[in-house]
């Protein structure tokens, strides 16, 4: 994807030749970078959520999570 604007809560999916382990999967933004951004990932892989560093060039914008991490104890908040 090209450079764009991310906000907190979008929803991107990792290109499958990017990464062995978390490619095709979801991430969910939780902090805009100017290189793409960091979030996090639920990957079949991993045991809970992993958290993930994806340059605008290896990923797709899917849209925006409904439902968003509140703080470190997992606790889902609706995002606005």
């Amino acid at each position: 994807m090209e450079k764009t604007e991310l906000e907190v809560g979008d929803v991107v999916q990792i290109s499958p030749e990017h990464d062995e382990m978390f490619g095709g999967c979801f991430m969910i933004v939780s902090e805009p970078k100017a290189f793409g951004a960091m979030g996090y990932v639920h990957s079949p892989s991993v045991k809970g959520d992993a958290y993930y560093r994806c340059a605008f060039a290896n990923m797709e914008l899917i849209g925006k999570a409904v439902f968003v991490r509140a703080d470190e104890h997992v606790e889902l908040s609706r995002n606005p």
